[in-house]
């Protein structure tokens, strides 16, 4: 049974192109990551029957360590998100949209889905390569107006900083648990990390050679790969060791002002007061989180939502009780959001 467990038979259902995309700007990255990439892409059940047709475009980017192609996997009692998508066609919920399932996976467990000196241009893939790319070959409705993008956790956070930025491709942002305010979701995991790096003297490289090596992953591998992976993204240096400045000091801990604000300067939170008027573009945007976020993410949610207000910018903010773990299931929420703010009037 195609896309997930307990799907009703008869029922209407789309398709998936499993385009592999080889990818200029991601050749030669300096990860040594691969350039060609598979991004699936969800047709919806009348792209087949209806040549004439065009339709919105949703691009929906994976959380950490996370692909496309992950989205798409089958679980017992969860569903893929082709599966989701069918089901709220079918049942009246939301409307036909493309789905396109970007990889911006890194050797670091992700890119935050921007560009970097320190692990690839992954926001010039999706804006400037990939998404034409979308146009030339789908029946797609014009951007900005009919397009859109959502994404969970680091997912969502690429959402956000990609709606922000580029507001003549995307209208629509949608972030589930997405990262924001950084001193409550990232400052608690730079101690943890320091404890990491004492095995390899402070050394990146060190670490990551033996993390890699590693057939299970601890609790604090996993939370130091996070934390320079988001340095990678954040505070790229040539000068520094594999071209990542870490916000902290070894073995001290201590923070490096500097740096951090670097970090500051890519939070959603203190963005929203830095481009007014491209986000001001924007026609709809929803935020939610679980209130027992792990990550404290719902703190980063709530003060997005009281910048954009601020703005005059469209958003709901909602909240649920739940954690930042299988949420999938919001989904439900955002794909018929999406679709009210992208349809064909």
């Amino acid at each position: 049974m195609r896309g997930g467990w307990g799907i009703l038979r008869g029922m209407l259902r789309g398709t998936i192109d499993r385009w592999r995309f080889e990818s200029t700007l991601l050749r030669d990255n300096p990860l040594g990551d691969p350039f060609e990439r598979e991004i699936p892409v969800y047709l919806p059940p009348s792209y087949a029957s209806d040549e004439q047709r065009r339709f919105p475009v949703v691009f929906v980017l994976a959380g950490f360590t996370g692909t496309g192609r992950m989205l798409l996997n089958e679980r017992a009692w969860f569903e893929a998100i082709d599966a989701r998508m069918d089901r709220l066609i079918d049942s009246g919920a939301c409307g036909e949209m493309i789905l396109i399932l970007p990889d911006c996976m890194t050797r670091l467990g992700g890119s935050q889905y921007l560009d970097s000196p320190a692990h690839g241009r992954y926001e010039s893939h999706v804006v400037l390569e990939l998404a034409p790319a979308v146009e030339r070959r789908y029946r797609t409705l014009p951007a900005p107006r009919h397009w859109g993008v959502a994404g969970k956790s680091s997912g969502g956070y690429g959402a956000v900083v990609l709606g922000f930025r580029h507001p003549d491709r995307f209208c629509a942002v949608v972030s589930h648990s997405g990262d924001s305010a950084f001193e409550h979701c990232y400052l608690p995991d730079f101690a943890p990390t320091v404890r990491a790096l004492d095995a390899h003297e402070g050394s990146i490289r060190r670490f990551l050679e033996t993390f890699e090596r590693k057939p299970k992953k601890s609790a604090q591998d996993l939370t130091a790969i996070m934390t320079i992976a988001m340095a990678a993204a954040y505070s790229p240096d040539p000068a520094a060791e594999m071209g990542i400045a870490l916000p902290f000091r070894w073995p001290s801990g201590e923070i490096i002002p500097h740096v951090w604000q670097r970090w500051l300067d890519w939070d959603p939170v203190r963005m929203a007061e830095r481009l007014p008027d491209p986000i001001r573009k924007l026609r709809a945007v929803l935020l939610d989180c679980g209130k027992s976020d792990e990550y404290r993410l719902y703190v980063g949610a709530r003060q997005l939502a009281e910048r954009l207000r601020a703005l005059n910018v469209p958003v709901e903010h909602q909240e649920f009780e739940d954690t930042h773990m299988s949420i999938e299931y919001r989904y439900d929420t955002s794909l018929p959001f999406l679709w009210n703010a992208l349809r064909p009037e």
